[in-house]
């Protein structure tokens, strides 16, 4: 075992907050063991590591002046997986989950909202569960991915490979991406979208650019186009906008949060479908996380780097839990909705 991941075990031991991530097509896995085992609310001014949830109300940050910081380089690893292991689909909840998105196009087909992002929660077992060895999974096999591992003993232990960024802020200057539709792929041959999945993420894209056009007057968008994480792909766009007033970074980001791609259009009466009808709390799932005020690859202050919470597990003493979600609207077939969960699960199963 290396010292570095001595450090992180010495931290659950000690039971202290700490995280350690991988930005994507990284060499360098960055670390910051937080010394005392406060909770501490994210305060703008703050540097460090921010974890905030999907419904806004839990907003924390690891700061750098609490924490020490270490740095390991990306050992590229060929693993052995073992056998496919066989995850029994729970019928009762699989019902459940397509009753839902039923009902969801049902409040589209009314004009309730035009899309809503459901998601369900997978209970996995555990045996002899390795955070070394399925972290360098995930950085092995998520290279183009933010991939992350979160402790704090009041939160509990998170881990992820997140393909979706949510700001990128270097300056003035805001980077974000429109990520929507999704396919399994063994290579880019014959890619094709349907009309669903190309609505789907054309709203994403209007929803940022109109948010940021509240705050700027220079906003770019790129053409669509297909972005492949790990054994899936999605249609992305890239878009940027020039800001005048860096006191403004706090209210584009209650306005983005959480953007179409992980609630729907419009925002409100979405997230209140997905409150009263998914039946249970997505806690951090959806939220997002990444480096606030200081990029600590290149040590430029100033600079943040966010991503979305998907892809991602919570890891308990004897199970994870795995969370998974697609976009709904007025296309949207239950059958094939509850198919597309069971494809981005793969994502943490296989890690696992």
């Amino acid at each position: 075992m290396s010292y570095f991941f001595e450090k992180i075990r010495e931290q659950i031991k000690n039971q202290l907050p700490f995280v350690c991530y991988c930005k994507p097509n990284s060499d360098t896995i960055i670390s910051l063991l937080q010394k005392n085992d406060t909770l501490v609310p994210w305060n703008s001014s703050e540097i460090g590591f921010v974890f905030v949830s999907f419904d806004n109300e839990k907003r924390y940050i690891i700061p750098e002046n609490q924490s020490d910081i270490l740095y390991e380089k990306l050992q590229v690893t060929d693993f052995i997986y073992p056998k496919h292991r066989d995850f029994a689909v729970d019928e009762l909840k699989k019902e459940h989950f397509e009753n839902l998105v039923a009902k969801a196009v049902f409040e589209i087909e009314a004009g309730t909202f035009e899309k809503v992002v459901l998601s369900r929660k997978e209970v996995i077992a555990l045996h002899d569960f390795d955070l070394e060895a399925v972290f360098s999974k995930l950085v092995n096999n998520y290279q183009s991915a933010f991939n992350y591992c979160f402790y704090h003993p009041k939160l509990g232990l998170w881990m992820g490979a997140s393909p979706e960024q949510f700001l990128k802020i270097e300056e003035n200057k805001i980077s974000t991406i429109a990520l929507a539709g999704t396919q399994s792929i063994s290579g880019y041959q014959n890619i094709e979208w349907e009309t669903k999945e190309i609505n789907e993420q054309k709203i994403v894209a209007d929803f940022i650019v109109k948010s940021l056009s509240l705050f700027s007057n220079s906003v770019t968008i790129s053409k669509p186009y297909n972005f492949k994480a790990g054994a899936l792909i999605h249609i992305r766009t890239d878009i940027q906008a020039l800001i005048e007033n860096q006191s403004d970074l706090e209210k584009i980001i209650d306005i983005m949060h959480p953007t179409p791609a992980v609630c729907g259009f419009p925002k409100d009466v979405s997230r209140k479908f997905i409150l009263k009808e998914e039946g249970y709390d997505r806690e951090f799932y959806a939220g997002f996380l990444g480096e606030w005020n200081k990029d600590f690859q290149t040590f430029t202050k100033g600079n943040s780097d966010l991503f979305v919470n998907l892809r991602c597990m919570k890891i308990h003493e004897k199970y994870a839990e795995l969370y998974i979600g697609c976009g709904i609207n007025k296309g949207s077939i239950p059958e094939k909705e509850f198919v597309e969960t069971f494809n981005k699960s793969q994502t943490m199963k296989k890690v696992l």
